[in-house]
């Protein structure tokens, strides 16, 4: 009997794939780049760690979808959330003055300075989704890593963490001028004599880390797509942050040329339609979207579904109380910021460990677990505004009803797991979900920018969500339509 993967898809579908039924190159990078360009966008609104994790669900179940379909819904759920926790360890980086060398008003014309600014954020930027490719590598190469393996792996990463903030990132006494030698924020060498706040930097604990992490997984498991996926990773995020900064810098060097206007170009009108911070964000993360594609699709042999002997190494009560702190302990620091996520290693511990030896907490990890701080922070935002709604109404409608429907739908998918659901169905429906979940959580905020009115800052970019919201919708669809075709074909061979 022939397998499903080489049967042939529909001559309808031959241009959106290669051979076999695998997606094309072009395919998966537009796609991921769609998934990519969503959730960073809307990471701004949300911040670092835990905004960061939308990225990382969103790509994670893009790739998935498209290139793990053999796979059992279990191996795709914790390749995701591994995926999803390890892209948050980049937000403990501070970046925004950073990006303020490559555009503050008063360095506008140092070239020194802009060149510093974009070689701080190519570093921070690899190590940001770097950390996210080598976990999405670790869960799809058929490699099984314990619990307690990852707890010392976790464990040697953050001492590793912590030495590299100690080599690279010190002395740091900004009260008498001291800053590190590798400095990416405001200082004194670029505004000398200015009343500076500078901030700390970590970027050199979590290179340590990721160093740790890769030649773990290089020598001692030999992994080879874990460091391959982690690599391209890397790439994406020293190409995405600096490339999409460049059209923010841009912007910010030539402002008298976009106010007067580029004929045939551009309109002076359109200066006020345009956020330009969150057009970075965008394009950051549709490059490392679009680079993690290339990368995975590269090493899609690679990819393999481990023993089907593992499939959980906790007792439910345990399984379920680490669910349980984890909550507890996230909740805790986004309501009475008591720093769990500060240090976004720390806060990956529990998860980590709960995904490797779980068959409940990869599927409560991507939904609805991820979504607390999101739907929480949306509701308090609600709330702070000047949005003529009820607290009551608030709560329920914008946290309560979300988590509600996130909660069902992550049992259902544990259920039909245990049924022998496959990688494809979960994918295709946590997929939706997810993009538009986020999608209108965003705009519960800002409201819709609907484009027959008035057009306003948020307009473009929202009309951009909109676009990669109805693209990986397409996607979903598409790729159910030809996996029943498989299966249907290769059930009649």
């Amino acid at each position: 009997m022939s397998s499903p993967q080489s049967i042939a898809p529909p001559a309808a579908d031959q241009a959106m794939t290669s051979r076999g039924g695998e997606p094309s190159l072009g395919l998966v990078m537009v796609l991921a780049a769609m998934a990519g360009g969503l959730g960073w966008g809307i990471r701004g609104q949300y911040g670092h760690e835990t905004g960061a994790m939308i990225a990382g669900a969103l790509v994670g179940l893009t790739l998935v979808l498209l290139l793990g379909r053999d796979l059992s819904s279990l191996t795709a759920a914790r390749a995701v959330a591994w995926c999803t926790v390890a892209i948050g360890f980049g937000g403990s980086m501070t970046y925004g003055q950073t990006i303020g060398l490559t555009q503050d008003a008063v360095l506008i014309g140092q070239w020194s300075a802009w060149w510093w600014g974009m070689l701080g954020l190519a570093v921070k930027g690899g190590l940001w989704i770097g950390f996210a490719g080598v976990f999405l590598g670790m869960g799809l190469g058929g490699i099984l890593y314990r619990p307690g393996e990852l707890l010392m792996l976790v464990g040697v990463m953050l001492g590793m963490f912590f030495l590299g903030v100690w080599l690279l990132n010190s002395p740091f006494d900004p009260d008498q001028q001291v800053l590190p030698a590798l400095y990416f924020s405001e200082s004194w060498r670029w505004k000398p004599g200015g009343h500076l706040h500078p901030r700390r930097e970590v970027w050199g604990g979590l290179l340590v880390a990721l160093i740790t992490l890769m030649v773990y997984v290089h020598y001692w498991r030999h992994d080879r797509l874990a460091r391959n996926l982690g690599g391209w990773a890397i790439v994406g995020g020293v190409v995405g942050f600096p490339l999409g900064q460049c059209l923010q810098s841009f912007h910010a060097w030539n402002v008298v040329l976009f106010q007067q206007g580029i004929p045939g170009l551009w309109n002076p009108a359109w200066n006020s339609l345009i956020n330009w911070w969150n057009f970075m964000e965008t394009v950051f993360g549709g490059v490392f979207g679009a680079v993690m594609g290339l990368g995975l699709w590269r090493n899609r042999c690679g990819i393999r579904q481990p023993s089907p002997s593992f499939e959980a190494a906790f007792p439910t009560g345990t399984e379920w109380f680490l669910i349980a702190l984890h909550v507890l302990l996230l909740i805790s620091g986004e309501v009475l910021d008591l720093g769990y996520s500060e240090i976004g290693l720390v806060m990956g511990i529990i998860p980590l460990i709960g995904v490797a030896g779980g068959s409940r907490c990869p599927f409560l990890l991507i939904m609805p677990v991820t979504l607390i701080p999101i739907a929480l922070k949306t509701a308090m935002q609600l709330k702070a505004g000047s949005f003529p709604m009820p607290s009551l109404f608030i709560w329920l409608v914008f946290c309560g009803l979300p988590l509600s429907l996130s909660i069902l739908a992550a049992v259902g998918s544990i259920r039909k797991s245990r049924g022998g659901a496959g990688a494809l169905s979960y994918t295709r429906e946590t997929l939706l979900w997810a993009t538009w979940l986020y999608f209108g959580l965003n705009f519960a905020v800002f409201r819709f920018p609907w484009p027959w009115s008035p057009w306003t800052a948020r307009t473009p970019n929202a009309l951009v969500f909109f676009v990669c919201a109805l693209g990986l919708t397409a996607c979903v669809w598409r790729r159910g339509g030809a996996g029943m075709v498989n299966h249907r074909k290769a059930s009649s061979s």
